[in-house]
């Protein structure tokens, strides 16, 4: 075993202590120190990718990464592996259990996370996948089917689709040109007529390519160094080390006949897009120089004189990014991706002929020294000041980069370019050239005027060479518009001290609060960045009056962004980022980022806000692009229609989007103009700013906003009237009732069929608000071994707890081809009477070690300010303001009992409880049309109702109370 003495360059505020060592067996790994870590974290990068699946057998790299889950021969129980996991976890906001894996090109990446004194054996447990995995005949026939499902997840995704596409037209005998997921016809079918034994060829799969010169491993916790040293040693020494080769990549997968082309191709989802492609260089090779970074900048900046600028100024784009795309140690591609209005689609010669006209540009000015070091200068303060991230995510980072770069550059990447080489530039930039060009461009409107079909997922396209004279000419023919560079940023901050702050508050304090606005102020105590967070919700009864308010709240702020884009993109470039999104009740602003230059971008957007005006160009770009958003609502997946049919059902006062498409069409720039003034004439501000700024500053922001709407002789803003403030309502749903809803998917291409399975339980309150959580986490793996492993019902298979504006509850969802939603409801129940039993027969020591983990979880410590400041928010916008949340429930769970738990399992959720309440949204697929009519004509039981219109249900059910809207009731 070797250890290395390369200073490992890590950034200036990073206190945490890093050791690279190199095992006898060669795997090279690093171990990471943080004792402020609550979760210890383990990622296992594997050189072994898609690239390397044997040509009989597309998908299998990825089919093992499925199969190393299940069982191996130290620990043969199946699953045994994610349901230790699953049992001592601290689960991510919003994920399932903390284990996965992903396949690409050329690595497989596996990793876990977990809490810190369950770690030694989660490690033991992990480290078998690379010593003797079991891969029992059984398990592999299954997740063929687990594989099979996430295909067909993938099928009608225009990403996947035209990612494929991209590959499918290269050389054949390229491994970029393969397909890399699988499915039951790579896995099974065809394996079969080969008279191959796909389990045979898994294990030999596995045995030719794992080898432990190709892993790299990092292992991250609170322990000293010597101590996970001892541990990997311990653990990882019986990795078999072959002594194997990377794969060998052969050059570039695009020969003369692949480029100098324009594919013409017909996407699933309304929209235009253009992507011109060329093949370059990888800039891995020169990742201190970063060209493609310099490059990317340039081509996909939006500021004045840039090509978006003057696409978006024409009316013919929406959005557009550049950049170094698809690459390896071997080849790379350069891509330029723009989505076209229907005007831009139009005019795609005269677009791809700016573009090349932008390229001429840079050419004729020369690299310039000045934007190289302003990038450079960004790119530094971004590592040095960045924010610490959730330590499953740390470690996968890392464990890629292990791969790539050397050991001193593991933590840096590609992130701190600092050579200044304008050969190296010149050179990348002389390869986007026409005679060099790929170009595909996407649209609805080819639609039965293409000659050609894709064969792994069916997308129709069709082939027409071009030529360099042939886009000279189109770059003759463009607009002679002025392009030009970008001016040097004014939001680069150079002010980082940090504020010191007398009053160090533990939770956020009501800092003002007038007629007008509430202030809650929250300093840094945790942190020490230079970055702020500042969110200013605008409460306007006026957007939630009816569809068209909400569709035109939408386009109002939609075109506030539009509006603001030219002179906001050099605060994005310099990490200060901008949001006004539409809310359920108005519109939010929000700015987060370095805090020295905030107040500047801060004070442009809100008298933009006031002194809007519409222009009738953009309103027409902006009500077609969101229009099309409506339009594509009906290729979400199924599950995803599910959730918002649930939604919809349980969400008093909220519109469905097929209203908003209904309206859409008929509003002209006249009625938002009249609109606004409307909107802004009542609002209450609900504001929350923290980080590092002090309590006078946060203060003064707030009055001269205040000042901006609500002062002079006609303010443009008035206080709201006590009736007026808005509230969030939840449907309650009768005791012992269960209700479906059964909905057709909006689009008939698609055989997935989606469940959600919805148990509402209470409102928000300490002790309920634990036994629920509690419950959900001791099921969710068992949920997921039974109906996704055993059953296969499909890959997407989650139990989470739900919050629906602070009424509690927890849903299954499924997304299936195999089997209807009729009948995955049915086996949720089974499911739960399975559960049931092991409830009971659950040892005291079983219970209190879910016990402690659900405390580790909740005192498990913010990473960042984003994520502490998101916290905090929720409880502001949801009005429950139970800043001590996590203590207070973690009080309430040290006074739980097993039976307490079992009460709360018998009343709310058992099958057949009295005071159970349940609804189940059914989305049927494609191939199930008469399983649905079926469901249609199904009388009512006396407990089981089925829903036909959702707004008469909404209307028949009464409400939970609000918690949001009782501005009485806070106090100062």
């Amino acid at each position: 075993m070797g250890e290395a003495a390369v200073e490992i360059v890590k950034p200036r505020t990073d206190t945490r202590e890093y050791r690279r060592i190199v095992l006898r067996n060669s795997l090279s790994v690093l171990l990471i120190r943080d004792p402020d870590t609550d979760k210890a974290a383990v990622s296992m990068d594997v050189s072994v990718g898609s690239f390397s699946d044997p040509e009989d057998f597309p998908g299998l790299a990825h089919f093992l990464e499925h199969m190393l889950f299940y069982a191996s021969e130290k620990y043969p129980l199946e699953d045994s592996y994610s349901k230790y996991i699953a049992e001592n976890f601290t689960a991510r906001k919003g994920h399932g259990g903390s284990t996965n894996a992903f396949t690409s090109s050329e690595h497989t990446n596996y990793f876990f996370d977990v809490n810190s004194d369950c770690f030694e054996e989660a490690l033991d447990r992990f480290a078998q996948f690379f010593v003797k995995p079991l891969m029992s005949a059984d398990a592999t026939t299954r997740e063929i089917k687990a594989v099979d499902s996430e295909n067909q997840k993938n099928l009608l995704s225009d990403a996947w689709r035209m990612n494929q596409l991209r590959k499918h037209i290269s050389a054949e005998g390229h491994p970029y040109h393969k397909f890399s997921t699988g499915n039951w016809d790579t896995l099974e079918v065809k394996p079969k007529e080969k008279g191959l034994d796909t389990r045979q060829e898994l294990i030999k799969f596995y045995k030719e390519h794992y080898s432990a010169n190709l892993m790299h491993l990092v292992v991250y916790t609170k322990d000293s160094l010597d101590k996970i040293q001892n541990l990997v040693e311990n653990k990882f020494q019986e990795v078999q080390n072959k002594d194997r080769s990377k794969f060998h990549i052969p050059g570039q997968p695009c020969t003369s006949e692949h480029v100098q082309i324009l594919v013409k191709t017909v996407p699933i989802k309304q929209g235009h897009k253009l992507r011109v492609i060329w093949p370059i260089t990888p800039s891995i090779h020169n990742y201190k120089e970063g060209p493609c970074r310099y490059l990317g900048h340039l081509i996909g900046h939006e500021g004045e004189g840039s090509l978006f600028y003057i696409l978006k100024t024409l009316g013919w784009a929406t959005s557009l990014s550049a950049g170094e795309g698809d690459w390896t140690l071997k080849f790379s591609f350069f891509e330029v991706v723009i989505d076209l209005t229907d005007a831009g689609q139009e005019h795609m010669q005269d677009i791809v002929g700016l573009l090349f006209k932008y390229i001429s540009l840079l050419q004729e000015t020369g690299v310039c020294s000045w934007i190289f070091d302003e990038l450079s200068a960004i790119c530094e303060i971004a590592f040095h000041y960045q924010d610490k991230i959730p330590p499953i995510d740390y470690v996968v980072n890392v464990s890629s980069n292990m791969q790539i770069y050397p050991p001193e550059d593991w933590l840096v990447g590609s992130s701190l370019p600092s050579k200044f080489s304008p050969d190296l530039i010149r050179k990348v930039l002389d390869k986007l050239a026409p005679e060099n060009v790929r170009i595909f461009w996407e649209s609805r409107n080819f639609e039965g005027h293409t000659d050609m079909v894709e064969p792994w997922y069916g997308t129709a396209y069709s082939i027409e060479k071009i030529t360099a004279s042939m886009i000279q000419q189109w770059m003759l023919a463009a607009p002679n518009e002025h392009l030009h560079l970008p001016a040097s940023n004014a939001f680069i901050p150079t002010d980082l001290s940090l504020k010191d702050v007398q009053e160090k508050a533990k939770f956020p304090v009501l800092l003002r609060k007038s007629s007008y606005s509430t202030l809650w102020y929250k300093p840094d105590t945790m942190f020490s960045t230079p970055k702020a967070y500042v969110k200013i919700d605008f409460n306007c009864p006026f957007a939630t009056s009816s569809p068209e308010a909400d569709v035109l709240t939408g386009i109002f702020t939609q075109l506030l962004m539009d509006h603001l884009n030219e002179y906001a993109y050099y605060a994005q470039v310099a990490c200060l980022y901008y949001a006004i999104n539409h809310t359920d009740s108005g519109f939010q602003v929000a700015v987060i980022g370095y805090n020295h230059k905030l107040w500047n971008l801060l004070k442009t957007v809100v008298e933009k806000i006031a002194n809007f005006e519409v222009k009738p160009d953009r309103f027409l770009v902006i009500k077609e692009m969101i229009t099309k958003g409506y339009q594509n609502l009906k290729f979400q997946q199924p599950y995803q229609q599910a959730l918002r049919y649930c939604s919809l059902i349980l969400q008093d006062n909220t519109w469905p989007w097929m209203d908003g498409l209904e309206v859409i069409p008929h509003l002209e720039a006249d009625d938002l103009a009249k609109f606004v003034p409307m909107l802004l004439s009542r609002a209450f501000l609900e504001c929350y700013i923290a980080g590092n700024i002090e309590p006078k500053e946060a203060e003064s922001m707030i009055l001269h906003i205040e000042d901006i709407f609500y002062s002079g002789a006609r303010p443009i803003c008035q206080p709201l009237f006590p009736s007026q403030y808005l509230t969030n309502r939840v449907i309650k749903l009768d005791k012992g009732m269960s209700y479906f809803y059964p909905a057709k998917g909006l689009n008939p291409s698609d055989e997935n069929s989606a469940l959600v399975h919805y148990i509402q339980v209470h409102r928000d309150d300490f002790l309920p608000n634990v036994k629920l959580q509690l419950f959900a986490l001791i099921a969710k793996q068992p949920a997921f071994h039974q109906l996704r492993s055993v059953e296969q019902l499909g890959y997407i298979t989650v139990l989470m707890q739900s919050n629906y504006s602070g009424i509690q509850g927890v849903q299954f969802i499924v997304q299936s081809t195999a089997k209807g939603p009729g009948h995955i409801d049915s086996r949720i129940e089974e499911f739960l009477k399975m559960f049931e039993s092991k409830l009971y027969a659950m040892s005291e020591d079983e219970f209190k070690s879910n016990v402690n983990a659900l405390i580790d979880m909740k005192l498990e410590k913010h990473k960042n300010l984003r994520e502490e400041s998101g916290f905090y928010w929720r409880e502001i916008n949801d009005g429950t303001l139970k800043f001590d949340r996590r203590e207070a429930e973690v009080a309430a769970l040290k006074t739980l009992t097993q039976k307490d738990l079992t009460d709360f399992f018998n009343e709310h959720i058992k099958v057949g409880a009295p005071r159970k309440k349940t609804l189940s949204v059914r989305v049927y697929g494609g191939q199930r049309t008469s399983e649905y009519e079926e469901e249609m004509n199904e009388p009512n039981q006396p407990d089981w109702v089925k829903i036909d219109d959702i707004f008469k249900f909404r209307k028949s059910q009464p409400l939970y109370g609000s918690f949001k809207g009782c501005h009485g009731h806070v106090k100062l």
